[in-house]
């Protein structure tokens, strides 16, 4: 079996939150397409979402509820950018393990 270090840390998780891994050497099959596309839209969603931010925070007129939402959405976002992060990040250690 491929130790962890190895594994790829995929952009979504299991049914009880737990975090999902993909054991492969083919970075171009299926699930490692399927896993950079959604990673796409996710880091996508996220910028679009900063910019959403930035317009609702200098709007005096946004209530509680659209800041809670707002607040809701934006860790939402942080924490599967953090994912995208962690998972490129373990990606380039195992393309180059001597560049870190």
């Amino acid at each position: 079996m491929t130790a962890q270090r190895e594994l790829r840390l995929l952009p979504w998780t299991g049914p009880e939150g737990n975090p999902c891994y993909l054991n492969t050497d083919d970075r171009g099959g299926y699930m490692s397409r399927l896993a950079d596309n959604i990673e796409a839209v996710q880091l996508g969603t996220a910028a679009e979402l900063l910019e959403h931010a930035s317009d609702t925070l200098d709007d005096q007129n946004q209530g509680l509820e659209d800041l809670r939402r707002l607040a809701q959405e934006l860790t939402r976002a942080l924490r599967d950018v953090l994912r995208v992060a962690t998972s490129r990040g373990l990606l380039l250690t195992m393309s180059d393990p001597h560049r870190f």
